[in-house]
């Protein structure tokens, strides 16, 4: 390597330690940033492929110092109050070097220990249609649960895993920088520190909107793509399998609004809308020509009970209901107004 190359690697590292300290600081935290900074970290890390993975790699070492630093501490104590009490040949070299092994020990243990190694229990939670479920997990993290949704959360040492097969929810992240917070959510992962934001995930088709803080969305393993992060007032939409992702301006209240018995839309489309109240309402809707779910609908739809929502939803685009074998069959009324 060229002394031009050691220098550029050596540049590198040290821009990516200022971001990891300015990111993880206790006094700067994620959701604590201003737009300028969260601009400046991205532009940094588009700057050159190679920046994602120092900052990934230095903060891999900061999380393993400070997941090792209890261990470490207290076999410090053990040693020096065993040294103080022993009788025994002792000097201050032999002491030091008994607190350095095993401070070496415990980070390098830390560092080759496996991922999920440790066995952590997991716990699913289940929403029926219609149903709202406030979790409040024991980490701190408050999850709110929209209907037909499922959720299984395994809380571990490094991290927090939770899996959204299906469903929506807004999670309240607790901060936790030695934990982050891992929701896996089908061909995609969010990860997040602290923070506060809405997953959706329907039959492939994934939206996450944030509304404090930075999110982290990322292909799953094994898939390929890019790291999109978004700030607040920000939604990603992406369905499974496919490359394409949209980044458009959202407001977190009209995506939050299920939580207080209403749906707010704003130019959605149809089939989205659809989706939302097949998790709300025992009775399955069904579009007859799958075309009609690109109608673009925008207005407010109270849930109280679907009779009363499909008429609401019939003067919003231009569909009638026909009853139909145990489900609400939508068909495009011609004579509605375009």
């Amino acid at each position: 390597m060229t002394d031009f190359r050691i220098k550029a690697e050596d540049a590198r590292r040290e821009s990516a330690a200022d971001w990891v300290v300015r990111l993880q600081s206790p006094l700067s935290a994620p959701a604590e940033l201003c737009v300028d900074e969260a601009l400046s970290f991205d532009a940094w890390l588009d700057a050159h492929p190679a920046n994602a993975s120092a900052y990934d790699a230095t903060l891999a070492v900061l999380l393993e110092l400070e997941a090792a630093a209890p261990a470490v501490s207290a076999r410090i104590g053990r040693k020096a109050e065993r040294a103080r009490l022993s009788p025994r040949r002792f000097s201050p070299h032999s002491w030091l070097a008994a607190v350095g092994a095993a401070a070496v020990a415990a980070t390098v243990a830390v560092a080759v220990m496996p991922f999920g190694a440790s066995q952590v229990a997991s716990r699913t939670y289940i929403t029926a249609k219609g149903e709202h479920r406030t979790l409040n997990l024991a980490d701190g993290t408050v999850v709110d649960l929209n209907g037909s949704s499922k959720l299984t959360v395994a809380l571990g040492r490094y991290d927090r895993r939770v899996t959204l097969p299906e469903g929506e929810a807004v999670f309240d992240v607790a901060p936790d920088k030695a934990r982050p917070f891992l929701i896996a959510a089908g061909d995609r992962t969010v990860r997040v520190v602290g923070t506060r934001f809405d997953v959706r995930e329907r039959s492939g088709d994934l939206s996450v909107t944030v509304e404090r803080g930075i999110v982290e969305v990322l292909p799953a393993e094994g898939v390929a793509g890019r790291t999109w992060r978004l700030h607040p007032g920000q939604r990603l939409d992406h369905t499974d399998g496919a490359q394409a992702v949209k980044i458009r301006a959202a407001d977190p209240a009209q995506v939050f609004s299920w939580r207080s018995g209403r749906l707010i839309y704003r130019d959605q489309p149809l089939g989205d809308v659809i989706a939302d109240l097949n998790a709300q309402f025992p009775a399955p809707i069904r579009l007859e020509d799958p075309a009609l779910g690109d109608v673009r609908v925008s207005g407010v739809l109270v849930l109280d009970n679907q009779a009363a929502v499909i008429r609401r939803l019939a003067l919003l685009a231009p569909i009638r209901a026909l009853p139909s074998a145990g489900e609400i069959l939508l068909r495009r009324d011609p004579a509605a107004k375009p």
